[in-house]
């Protein structure tokens, strides 16, 4: 049995990997701001009234997980406000700068002390934060702060492997959550977490810092 800490667990792809995990035998620690009645079902232990933003939610989470060891940490919160060029709402470009990408680096290096010998990250990005990939425009402030998170994982990748520490970075697919609009053109999260679990599973010394599809596939940054 492993020890995983998921952020954002309350709905959509954080409901479902604590879900799955817990069927499969392991310690689930669902992190989330206000919980819900899904995830009060499922039977992990809920710490609600964490927000990644925030240095006493930080401290409350530390409160709550003295002498816990992890084996597993998933960053999974975030939010999407798709600004435009003609509604470039700079207010809202840093917001998501905060949450998407500020706060999930701050997050992991607090929760480090926390981690076992050969325990991994997972940082749920999207495919919108590859430049790469980038052949439509627009998104500005998701784009941007998704960009700067797989950079800070990727950086983190290079820097805990001295540690024995892998990194994923993960595209969850487009999921048909709240955030899609509940689009009927997505997987279920059902699908997206199964895919994450794997990548998760199969991470090592060799393949940290990846950039990943849910389905398997390397991404391009």
């Amino acid at each position: 049995m492993s020890t995983f800490l998921i952020t954002g667990s309350n709905r959509g792809i954080g409901l479902e990997l604590s879900h799955q995990l817990f069927k499969r035998g392991h310690k689930v620690i669902a992190t989330c701001r206000e919980s819900s009645k899904a995830l009060d079902g499922i039977g992990v232990q809920v710490i609600e009234g964490i927000d990644i933003s925030s240095e006493h939610s930080l401290i409350k989470l530390e409160d709550n997980i003295k002498g816990i060891k992890l084996d597993c940490l998933i960053n999974n919160a975030g939010i999407a406000q798709y600004n435009s060029l003609d509604n470039l709402d700079l207010e809202s470009i840093r917001n998501q700068f905060n949450i998407n990408a500020l706060s999930p680096l701050n997050f992991t290096k607090s929760m480090i002390k926390y981690l076992n010998l050969n325990s991994k990250i997972a940082f749920i990005t999207s495919r919108m934060g590859s430049i790469a990939d980038n052949t439509s425009g627009g998104s500005y402030g998701y784009r941007m702060s998704k960009v700067a998170l797989t950079m800070a994982a990727k950086s983190l990748s290079i820097d805990l492997l001295k540690k024995n520490i892998f990194v994923a970075i993960v595209h969850p697919g487009l999921v048909s959550t709240r955030m899609t609009g509940f689009t009927k053109n997505g997987i279920s999260p059902e699908v997206s977490a199964k895919g994450i679990l794997e990548i998760i599973n199969n991470l090592n010394s060799q393949n940290t810092g990846t950039f990943w599809h849910s389905n398997g596939e390397t991404l391009p940054f």
